[in-house]
């Protein structure tokens, strides 16, 4: 049970770095297609959008450990809904935290009110959550692949002959 879980945490870290490559990857995309900034507002100052991605991103970990810990190797399963829950917490995140980190940093609370309800609409913030579900629902499917293959991957000629 104590390798299910290491094996569980570690593939969430790596897919917790792989969902920040993805959202750099889709917002650089995004940017360039549409010619916008990611964070519109020149007040909010150069900290505002890697708080954003990094609460994003660490609330997609704790997601994907709690996922991989919580139900044991034999029966873990993909659950599109723990996905499609996972893309709105990380969605939610996204768009909240804009508006903490601009209201601590500047003292104005209602513009960064107004400056988190702006992002809810974001090509940005939408992307956060689609790459969540799909992050998550890969998590899944490495996990369910596994645990079901029983022990550590096998060459072809490792393999007992069954005749």
């Amino acid at each position: 049970m104590r390798e299910e879980r290491s094996y569980a945490i570690v593939v969430a870290c790596f897919a917790a770095g792989l969902y920040l490559a993805v959202l750099v990857a889709a917002f650089g995309l995004i940017s360039l297609g549409t010619d916008t900034e990611v964070i519109p507002d020149p007040s909010a100052g150069p900290l505002v959008g890697p708080i954003m991605t990094g609460v994003a991103v660490a609330v997609l970990l704790v997601l994907l450990i709690l996922t991989g810990i919580r139900v044991p190797g034999d029966q873990q399963r993909i659950a599109p809904l723990n996905a499609l829950g996972a893309g709105v917490a990380c969605y939610l995140a996204y768009c909240l935290t804009g508006g903490v980190a601009g209201a601590l940093a500047t003292g104005d609370v209602l513009h960064f009110v107004l400056f988190a309800a702006g992002q809810l609409g974001s090509l940005y913030a939408i992307a956060t959550g689609a790459a969540a579900v799909l992050i998550m629902l890969l998590y899944q499917l490495v996990l369910v692949g596994r645990f079901r293959q029983r022990g550590r991957p096998r060459w072809p000629w490792e393999r007992p002959d069954d005749e």
